[in-house]
């Protein structure tokens, strides 16, 4: 079983993923972005932050709330260098935050 610290890295890898395809290609690699979109959302429920420090709590209920903005925003093909950028810059977020759990 993977532990929480890995489990946010696997999802901080697959923002930083998500929003590369989205600033190259966002039309061409919808598919692939709304595939790791699915993946990721998934990972997030399978989080259990009850036993995190609170600077992780409050990060990720801050990420939450954007992430569920920013899978609404696909189907509306936002500004996609913008949108790519805000995905990279919350897998860098969580990539640190991470560091808060002992592995």
């Amino acid at each position: 079983m993977m532990d929480e610290k890995h489990k946010i890295l696997d999802i901080a890898m697959n923002l930083n993923r998500i929003g590369n395809w989205a600033a190259d290609d966002f039309l061409g690699k919808k598919p692939r972005i709304l595939l790791f979109m699915k993946q990721t959302s998934d990972y997030l429920n399978h989080l259990s932050p009850k036993n995190y420090p609170p600077a992780l709590k409050n990060t990720l209920t801050l990420f939450l709330n954007e992430f569920r903005l920013m899978s609404n925003e696909v189907e509306q093909l936002p500004d996609q260098l913008l949108w790519a950028e805000k995905m990279m810059t919350w897998g860098n977020i969580l990539t640190h935050r991470a560091q808060l759990l002992k592995p």
